[in-house]
């Protein structure tokens, strides 16, 4: 995948002295939806973290549409590469439909004014994620799956071609969670590149792709109907769950069963 817009080469990361992520290799292309998942302390926020330039690995190299990401000037990076963090990075008494403007400001920086487009990528994310309602509404007056929400329409509201995901489904009740996935994969079909890391496995496995890890390292990567992922992601997580094809309305789909 030389042509991937995020490509990751021998990626190698410790702290404290101890290998975090560890020679991890991976390319992502448009047009696709990947899960990352693995156990606690797998090393998947870490690994996102290296995949948006936010760390410096100690060995290996991550490229942005064919260059290198520490070579992208600031403002370019994040007007082609969107994040969310796991703990989400926006606190006080900014107003919601200013909080999700953030997201266009890599598009006219902090010094220019946002116009008719940015107005409307703006609507575009609060409406995906259903925030409209409360656009004038303080972070500190939201609820926690509300807060998520907004965080998530900035993020969105950048219309980046690489779309950086840490847990996103935080907080989100079930039809906020079915909306998210939705949106992540017509946004893939739209051409983004979106990377996501997910603690709900079977949310994961509604992806086109599923990267298992499992102490630092990749242990598989590939579609939910491989069977061989299938037996790893079970086996990394201690048998704790079985993975069972159920058939809905819509179509089988894979989902995991807790063992209990």
């Amino acid at each position: 995948m030389s042509s991937a817009p995020l490509r990751a080469d021998g990626l190698a990361l410790s702290l404290g002295g101890q290998p975090v992520v560890a020679g991890v290799s991976l390319a992502f292309a448009a047009g696709e939806w990947a899960a990352v998942v693995g156990p606690n302390g797998a090393g998947k926020s870490t690994l996102l973290s290296l995949l948006a330039g936010l760390h410096r690995p100690d060995a290996g190299h991550v490229h942005l549409q064919g260059r290198a990401i520490a070579a992208w000037p600031a403002l370019q990076r994040a007007q082609r590469l969107a994040w969310l963090s796991q703990q989400g990075e926006a606190e006080g008494e900014i107003a919601v439909r200013d909080v999700v403007r953030l997201g266009r400001l890599p598009r006219h920086g902090l010094l220019g004014m946002p116009d008719a487009d940015d107005e409307a990528a703006v609507d575009r994310a609060m409406a995906e994620t259903e925030c409209t309602a409360f656009a004038a509404r303080r972070l500190s007056e939201l609820s926690g799956g509300e807060r998520q929400r907004v965080l998530l329409a900035r993020a969105l509201a950048v219309e980046a071609a690489v779309l950086l995901l840490d847990e996103p489904t935080t907080h989100l009740d079930a039809p906020h969670q079915r909306a998210l996935c939705r949106g992540l994969r017509a946004r893939a079909r739209a051409g983004v590149a979106v990377v996501s890391v997910l603690h709900d496995l079977t949310l994961a496995l509604a992806a086109d792709r599923v990267v298992v890890m499992h102490q630092g390292r990749i242990r598989a990567d590939g579609p939910p109907d491989d069977a061989d992922l299938r037996d790893i992601l079970v086996q990394v997580f201690g048998g704790a769950f079985s993975i069972e094809r159920v058939a809905t309305a819509r179509a089988s789909r894979w989902v995991a069963v807790p063992s209990l």
